[in-house]
């Protein structure tokens, strides 16, 4: 079955790094966007990161562009996000997607079909 993995969240202090890991199974990873989205309490899923098919173009959310990087290794179809320099307002359930679409990257959420179940990470202040 098409299967997307996420892990690594955890509790962490203010200014700390933490790296997220995203497994995809089923699909060419190669073949797909991906994406990393959060949603924290009472709000919204937004954007948080994404990466083309081959790694070479990358896009970031406002909110965390300077202190999260993403990556992917399409041999071990994992993606991977790096974040540094932990705020309290990153603590959120942070989700990892994939798209099958023809486009370089995908900011809009809507156009992801396959979705994690999600990794909680809370940055402790």
């Amino acid at each position: 079955q098409e299967q997307v993995v996420e892990s690594g969240g955890r509790l962490v202090q203010v200014g700390d790094s933490l790296r997220l890991s995203c497994v995809l199974s089923g699909r060419t990873m190669s073949r797909e966007i991906m994406g990393w989205f959060r949603q924290a309490s009472g709000k919204e899923r937004e954007f948080v990161a994404t990466i083309s098919r081959r790694g070479d173009v990358t896009e970031y959310g406002d909110s965390v562009r300077g202190r999260f990087t993403i990556s992917r290794d399409n041999e071990e179809n994992t993606v991977y996000l790096q974040m540094n320099s932990l705020k309290p307002e990153d603590t959120a359930v942070y989700y990892c997607a994939a798209c099958s679409r023809w486009a370089v990257i995908m900011t809009d959420q809507q156009k992801y079909d396959l979705w994690g179940q999600g990794t909680q990470v809370t940055v402790s202040s």
